[in-house]
């Protein structure tokens, strides 16, 4: 029986953060997340002895989690989260954390992502990544995301008659976002040529397809309306969540994600469709997942893919801005917090305080995230619509 599930009222978004990336960082992921951590706070106006909620997401914390961070930060929270869910760690705070202060068991949350990157942090994070990876992928040569997404890519090409080209308009139209985001890596402009010349990671995914890691984090409040408003804080509403984990295990290989189990109910919680969303952040490590969250999504139907990327103009002043910080793929993936940068700006985007990014008119935006990729599929898999004040 379909449940209508309770609505966010009374719950806001507030006081987003990006501590500027690094492509490598000597600094551990406990000083990445208390620069955001402090950041977010200053911002909002709270004293670090006065926070009391918070959630943690990273890869490189080990061995601390959460509880470790609260000792070495000095807070003392009445709530405490650790979601190790890495792309889909942003959407996931959000409605653990909205939920605990509607029932008022917390005031405020300060939700945080971040990561290191010293030179040899990604091969030391893969080692330990899951235990299905060691046991079932690791042995056989899979050793790592490259190998597992040129799977899922050659499966999508060979199924639905992508091109390299298709994904290349995702590639280049984030460069061309990344080009007016300050905290972006990737600072020279893309070329279709450039992308379809670039050289070969694990065939049929070529450089530009691949996100490059880096050192950095992401933050935001979770907090009541009326304390946002009292405190002067433009804010975010949420208006619909939905999450899934280890959907269709049924299919051979991932050709869908959760997404496409739950997307009535994000329209319908919303009271949205399609056409009234502004701009969308999908998670990005490669471009195949953007292109199946554009069909999860409801944005065209299941192998439409392709065609949709061929129609529309993904650019900030496009007819269907995508990624407009230039995501993952162009501003870099740092670590855990790579399940937050569509979040985070997102929320400033629905605000009306992007800047250079900002789209023209934004008030209703949908992101998505995905996350812990075992070979042949993600796991995890969510999405959340969330509108400017006035909305």
């Amino acid at each position: 029986m379909a449940r209508r599930r309770q609505a966010y009222d009374g719950v806001v978004l507030a006081a987003p953060v990006t501590i500027p990336y690094q492509r490598f960082s000597t600094d551990t992921a406990h000083w990445w997340i208390a620069r955001a951590l402090s950041e977010c706070l200053r911002t909002a106006g709270i004293r670090p002895a006065d926070l009391d909620g918070f959630s943690v997401s990273s890869f490189s914390l080990f061995p601390d989690t959460a509880v470790g961070l609260t000792q070495h930060l000095g807070l003392s929270p009445r709530w405490l989260d650790h979601i190790p869910m890495g792309g889909a760690s942003g959407i996931a705070a959000v409605r653990r954390a909205a939920r605990a202060v509607q029932a008022g068991d917390v005031d405020v949350v300060a939700c945080v992502a971040g990561d290191t990157n010293h030179v040899d942090s990604f091969r030391r994070m893969l080692s330990s990544f899951s235990r299905f990876a060691q046991d079932a992928s690791y042995p056989y040569g899979a050793g790592g995301p490259n190998a597992c997404f040129a799977l899922l890519t050659d499966h999508y090409m060979q199924a639905f008659g992508a091109t390299k080209e298709d994904f290349g308009r995702i590639s280049v139209a984030q460069r061309d976002n990344a080009l007016r985001n300050p905290h972006a890596v990737m600072k020279s402009p893309l070329t279709m040529e450039q992308y379809l010349s670039a050289r070969m990671i694990s065939d049929p995914i070529a450089l530009f397809d691949c996100v490059m890691p880096v050192a950095g984090s992401e933050a935001f409040l979770v907090m009541r309306e009326e304390d946002a408003r009292a405190a002067g804080l433009t804010h975010a509403h949420i208006r619909s969540t939905i999450e899934r984990h280890n959907a269709f295990p049924e299919d051979p290989i991932q050709m869908r994600g959760g997404w496409a189990m739950d997307i009535d109910e994000l329209y319908a919680m919303a009271d949205a469709r399609p056409d009234d969303i502004d701009l969308l952040q999908t998670y990005d490590d490669y471009p195949v997942i953007s292109m199946m969250q554009f069909e999860d999504l409801g944005f065209c139907a299941k192998g439409e893919g392709p065609q949709f990327v061929r129609s529309k103009d993904l650019t900030i002043g496009g007819d269907f801005p995508h990624n407009t910080s230039g995501g993952q793929l162009s501003a870099g993936q740092a670590g855990a917090a790579g399940g937050y940068i569509g979040l985070v700006e997102a929320i400033r985007q629905v605000a009306g305080a992007a800047g250079p990014t900002q789209v023209e008119g934004a008030r209703t935006a949908m992101v998505s995230g995905f996350g812990m990729i075992n070979f042949d599929r993600g796991v995890c898999s969510n999405a959340a619509i969330i509108s400017g004040a006035g909305e």
